[in-house]
């Protein structure tokens, strides 16, 4: 069925390929273009052209080549709209080029429409689907690693952990605070934890709780929490809103917690001989 296309296409790639080019770069987003260097959208392009040519062809090379080509348009954050839109622009190219070769006339038009459309119709689903699998796997992905630095528990000092928050805190993150905190007192071997709040930018009553639990976990398993990077509107907001902290240390600053956490551990900081 797709006999005619498919030779045409192979004929008459590079000219086609080309005249596509201009009109997508003419009908696309001016910011997108200018993120694109001109040697990536032209080797994009003919790996484009070449896979559509592949669906012609070989249904397992146009699979093949298709979950390759959807990795690739994610990672370069191209848009879905773009790569639809570019699949329909090369089945208008295609088209009137035919037309103008006279390979369609007036005579074979509507049954040169339908062979069109069951070419183009089935490959636009499949591009549609292989680009949004690609696109819900690689935020997953992302979703995995930012939630691994969302809650970092960092050794400073021997029997001494860190764990720096930055920006809101919400349930399903607490839930992370609360295992990282207990898988790393026990992993560290800890007896200080000072979380710091510093970059959390609102303390609620929510956020008060979360922290509260998290150090009657950090106790359970041995260790001693404090909180530290209290601002005076952050300190401000916990007495307005009648939040209780005495149940664990507190400081303004994260070199004052450290400093009470090597006294907890029995240890000081000092100065060397001869500095200054």
């Amino acid at each position: 069925m797709f006999t005619e296309i498919t030779d045409y296409i192979q004929r008459n790639k590079s000219d086609l390929t080309h005249v596509w080019m201009d009109r997508m770069k003419d009908e696309a987003d001016e910011k997108f273009i200018q993120v694109v260097s001109d040697q990536i959208f032209t080797k994009t392009s003919h790996e484009f052209v070449e896979m559509i040519a592949s669906n012609l062809r070989d249904s397992k090379e146009f699979t093949s080549r298709l979950e390759d080509f959807a990795e690739k348009v994610v990672r370069f954050g191209w848009p879905l709209t773009f790569v639809t839109s570019a699949l329909s622009t090369f089945a208008k190219v295609v088209y009137e080029a035919m037309r103008e070769d006279k390979l369609i006339t007036d005579k074979n038009h509507a049954e040169q429409v339908e062979i069109f459309d069951k070419w183009v119709t089935p490959m636009y689903n499949k591009v549609i689907s292989a680009y949004t699998e690609s696109w819900e796997r690689t935020v997953s992905l992302q979703k995995i690693a930012l939630q691994e630095l969302s809650a970092p528990l960092i050794p400073v000092f021997e029997k001494i952990s860190v764990m720096p928050l930055v920006g809101t805190i919400d349930t399903e993150r607490a839930r992370l605070i609360m295992e990282n905190l207990l898988n790393g007192v026990v992993k560290h071997r800890a007896e200080v934890v000072l979380i710091d709040i510093t970059g959390v930018p609102v303390v609620d009553t929510m956020v008060a709780h979360h922290i509260i639990q998290a150090a009657d976990a950090v106790r359970l398993v041995g260790a001693k929490c404090m909180l530290v990077g209290i601002r005076p509107e952050i300190a401000q907001t916990i007495v307005n809103l009648g939040i209780d902290l005495n149940q664990f240390s507190t400081n303004s600053t994260l070199r004052k917690g450290i400093e009470k956490a090597l006294e907890m551990t029995d240890r000081k900081i000092v100065s060397a001989e001869g500095s200054e």
